[in-house]
């Protein structure tokens, strides 16, 4: 006979976990765009200010299991070199 009452917990968790995962990729992916709005300015002072944080945020998501370590590493290398690319033109 299937366990009905821990089928029906796992839905309500996985419910509150998706919102909480929906919530961090939003939050990546707002944090990355105003970055790269900042380095397209040419504000580069404030865009490296603003690159630790970006870091961090997305070192947490991996953390999470968010996104996979490769995609994080991959993204933060991109960004990195292009503020490089700005700052040397």
């Amino acid at each position: 006979m299937p366990i009905k009452h821990a089928a029906l917990k796992q839905i309500r968790k996985d419910r509150v976990r998706a919102v909480r995962n929906q919530a961090l990729q939003s939050t990546l992916k707002t944090i990355k765009k105003r970055w790269l709005g900042l380095v397209e300015a040419k504000q580069l002072d404030e865009a490296r200010q603003l690159l630790p944080s970006v870091i961090r945020t997305f070192d947490q998501a991996v953390t999470k299991k968010i996104i996979h370590k490769n995609t994080a590493s991959r993204t933060k290398s991109r960004l990195m070199r292009r503020l490089a690319a700005v700052s040397s033109s």
